[in-house]
């Protein structure tokens, strides 16, 4: 692990990044994009020193199967930061980690239709149907002050006939990070019905402070009916690099995947492996600098809506770098779009997580305390 000090946070101009960030980036001029999942920061440089070195040795061929060095990252990673980690066998590679979930629930889960919570990552939106599975929305009122999972109701849909529970924490778009208790409580209603879990980790090393991440697997009982999806993109800014990684605890389950015909899981990058290898084994004072700014811009996002938007409620954020609000008090449905035509503002729609919400955005705050400033303040004039 690399042991020097924190490395900074280097915010990139709005030249830099509609060249690095094209489709964050990719609006008309004068709108600030604060929308889809991407950082304005440039990406640490031992990443990308990594990269570099394996472009300037022409690594652009095909990926090893399965690299038995990435397994080993990833282990040492989850232990350093979670306390707790996976058999380095137990990793396998995937294009990123929507594809993980894909793949896992094709492989691996029961007819029975799937479980998500909503309101939810957008981008999973219809994986049941992809998959040939009824989609059982399970649906967390917005009012709702920390957004928990109903385990009644979770019980419910198993009860009628789903099979597999689409779990995504820490948590897109409420920002929220699942308690041990909570996740016992899911494990409990999940085995009671012998169901599945597919539990969507990609947000994991983005716990801000006062927040502790616990992975699904690391609580007992749970490695027979439940994989975890992972990735170093969200954290480090390459998703384009194309490499998540399924952990998957059961060796029965390892072969089940293993025997796929190579077109259901294909296609991730050897860069992309090189990227995750080197985020794992020596990203730490970068992400230790990641997590303090973010932690900062969590805390001018609150100070900036008491000022300028004192009626939209923000939901504690936890982990991430989204921020879920409600702005309903300032009567726009579409709040999305008023923000688009009034503040010259590209925020997520809450309707893309949650079909029928009204008043909802999804914020990034992840830019510099300057632009999201002149976020905030472009979204008051255009609310109010």
């Amino acid at each position: 692990m690399d042991t020097d000090a924190r490395r900074p946070i280097v915010d990139l101009t709005e030249e830099q990044a509609r060249r690095a960030l094209p489709l964050k980036w990719g609006v008309p001029e004068g709108v600030l994009p604060a929308w889809v999942a991407e950082m304005d920061y440039a990406v640490d440089p031992v990443v990308m020193d990594a990269v570099q070195g394996a472009l300037a040795e022409g690594i652009t061929g095909y990926p090893l199967e399965r690299d038995p060095r990435l397994g080993e990252a990833y282990a040492g990673w989850a232990a350093r930061h979670f306390g707790w980690a996976p058999d380095p066998e137990a990793v396998r590679e995937v294009v990123d980690v929507t594809a993980g979930v894909r793949v896992a629930i094709d492989v691996l889960s029961g007819p029975g239709g799937v479980v998500f919570p909503t309101p939810g990552y957008n981008a999973q939106h219809g994986l049941a149907q992809v998959t040939g599975r009824a989609e059982h929305l399970l649906e967390v009122p917005t009012s709702a002050e920390r957004c928990e999972i109903d385990l009644d109701a979770l019980e419910r849909l198993f009860a009628e006939g789903a099979q597999t529970l689409l779990l995504t924490q820490p948590h897109n778009p409420w920002g929220r990070v699942f308690t041990r208790a909570e996740l016992e409580g899911i494990r409990d209603v999940v085995v009671r019905h012998g169901a599945r879990v597919v539990s969507d980790e990609i947000h994991a090393p983005l716990v801000l402070p006062g927040a502790e991440h616990v992975s699904y697997l690391s609580i007992e009982g749970t490695h027979d009916h439940a994989v975890a999806v992972v990735a170093a993109s969200k954290a480090f800014n390459t998703a384009g690099l194309r490499c998540a990684q399924l952990v998957v605890p059961s060796a029965a389950d390892r072969a089940r995947l293993d025997a796929q015909p190579m077109s259901r899981n294909d296609s991730w990058s050897p860069l992309g492996v090189v990227a995750a290898r080197s985020a794992y084994d020596l990203g730490d004072p970068w992400l230790a600098s990641l997590v303090e700014r973010l932690d900062e811009q969590r805390t001018l996002l609150a100070s900036l809506l008491a000022e300028h938007l004192p009626e939209v409620r923000m939901r504690p954020l936890e982990a991430t770098y989204l921020a879920w609000l409600d702005a309903s008090a300032y009567g726009h449905d579409d709040a999305a779009a008023v923000a688009l035509e009034r503040g010259r503002v590209q925020v997520s729609p809450g309707d893309s997580y949650a079909p029928g919400t009204t008043g909802h955005v999804r914020l990034n705050i992840a830019t510099s305390p300057a632009r999201l400033t002149e976020i905030v303040e472009r979204l008051a004039k255009a609310w109010r």
